[in-house]
């Protein structure tokens, strides 16, 4: 997996990697993570991924953390 770069927010840590002709977008919040995949036959190139990173999808992914963050506390709970 190659390392493409970080992409800045003031959300979460976000990474773009190129691993067999996919864009790996990495999400992480502490210690959960969330990854996304997009062909590369899909976008035309780094530009087009870091376009796709709205505000409005940050939020679904910020939601998206915390639901896990309670599912897992839940878990761990008993």
């Amino acid at each position: 997996m190659r390392f493409v770069k970080d992409i800045p927010n003031p959300y979460c840590k976000t990474s773009l990697y190129l691993f067999n002709n996919k864009y790996i977008i990495k999400f992480e919040a502490g210690l959960l993570e969330q990854v996304y995949k997009v062909s590369e036959m899909d976008v035309s190139g780094d530009q087009e991924v870091l376009d796709m990173m709205t505000d409005a999808f940050y939020a679904k992914v910020i939601q998206r953390f915390k639901d896990m963050a309670e599912d897992f506390n839940k878990l761990i709970e008993y």
